[in-house]
């Protein structure tokens, strides 16, 4: 299913526009609608491309997830104190990306000594997982008085610090499975001005620079897993690489995700059926 330049807003903390919309319901873990008078439905896989493209778009960070190599012989460069045992152990680093082909597949400046690439370099699989992260805290938390009731909390102060100023759990994410590939060095000053733009201090180690050895590569896309929220209202499975590679500029740039602009809110607790 491909979207028309009039894709309706889809936020998954506002759920607007998606009762205008067609598709059959989808239930995932087959949970049944809200209520008799709900106007949500669970947007497609193919929806949730869009959103998701719209993220690697905005978000200029990444968690970079490889494994250590399985053998002495192919400890890392650098690494010669590296703890013994850790041959298959997963690590998950954060690392600038960008999308600066505007293909689906990441753009990664990568610093050839750093652990991820060294692991790629010696045979490990490389996963990109990525979340959004609203601009702006919601005017409206979701709360639930059952659950208030249930643990014995009291209504918080409003004044409290909050670590999280936002239901974490209610925004969408996703991992694209994949490999590198090293991107033409004719492609080098584009991807150059495309990436600085986003992250600023990269020039500093830019191919070629004198500090760390580093070359543009992309992380080609062969799988996408996504979470889009809440499993009531939202997708959450696999995603086709194709349908990931294929929404456009247009498609992605015409949605909008929850906390790009002030005045958003989260679910409520009625809404929500008290969890």
């Amino acid at each position: 299913m491909r979207l028309s330049r009039h894709f309706p807003f889809i936020s998954l903390a506002a759920g607007l526009g998606l009762a205008e919309q067609a598709a059959e319901r989808q239930h995932i873990f087959s949970n049944p609608p809200v209520s008799a008078e709900s106007s949500y439905r669970i947007p497609t896989a193919y929806e949730s491309a869009v959103l998701g493209r719209r993220i690697l778009a905005l978000t200029p960070l990444g968690t970079l997830s490889t494994v250590f190599p399985s053998s002495a012989d192919g400890r890392l460069s650098g690494e010669e104190h590296r703890p013994a045992g850790l041959g298959g152990v997963p690590i998950g680093l954060v690392d600038y990306v960008a999308d600066c082909e505007d293909d689906g597949n990441p753009t990664i400046l990568a610093i050839n000594i750093a652990t991820s690439f060294q692991n790629v370099k010696h045979g490990s699989n490389i996963s990109l997982a990525q979340r959004w992260t609203p601009r702006y805290p919601p005017d409206k938390r979701i709360k639930s008085s059952f659950l208030d009731r249930l643990i014995g909390r009291e209504e918080e102060s409003e004044d409290r610090e909050d670590p999280v100023p936002y239901s974490a759990a209610n925004l969408p994410r996703f991992a694209l499975l994949g490999y590198l590939e090293k991107i033409d060095s004719a492609s080098s000053e584009a991807l150059a001005a495309c990436f600085v733009d986003k992250h600023p201090d990269a020039k500093y180690w830019l191919p070629g620079n004198k500090i760390h050895e580093s070359e543009f590569v992309r992380l080609v896309v062969t799988q996408v897993y996504w979470i889009g929220g809440f499993g009531d209202r939202a997708y959450i499975g696999w995603i086709d690489s194709a349908d990931w590679k294929n929404v456009t500029r247009e498609e992605w740039e015409a949605v909008r995700l929850p906390g790009e602009k002030k005045g958003w809110k989260e679910w409520s607790s009625s809404t929500l059926s008290d969890l």
